[in-house]
């Protein structure tokens, strides 16, 4: 018993010490870790330039094919724009 009495706090005094050198890390390494989330919230990376371009093309695509079907109906109507070329339309 008396064994297990000086080897209890010898045992329990290192998980005290790791927790305090834990601690003392988190602390050291928070600065760093929030300037890093800083400048990945402020940086663009590749991927995202390239989702925002590819966004930009579908949408610029989307209002030429829009334009084009309301010019194809306004020379189906006959009633074109003086800027519409209706020449190359086939009425069906």
């Amino acid at each position: 018993m008396r064994v297990l009495a000086l080897i209890l706090p010898l045992a329990l005094s290192g998980c005290v010490v790791g927790t305090v050198a834990s601690t003392a890390v988190d602390i050291v390494t928070l600065p760093v870790k929030v300037v890093s989330a800083g400048v990945d919230a402020v940086t663009t990376s590749q991927a995202e330039r390239d989702q925002k371009v590819g966004r930009e093309m579908r949408k610029h695509e989307e209002e030429r094919q829009r334009l084009m079907r309301e010019q194809a109906k306004r020379c189906r109507k006959n009633r074109p724009l003086p800027t519409d070329d209706c020449s190359g339309y086939q009425p069906s």
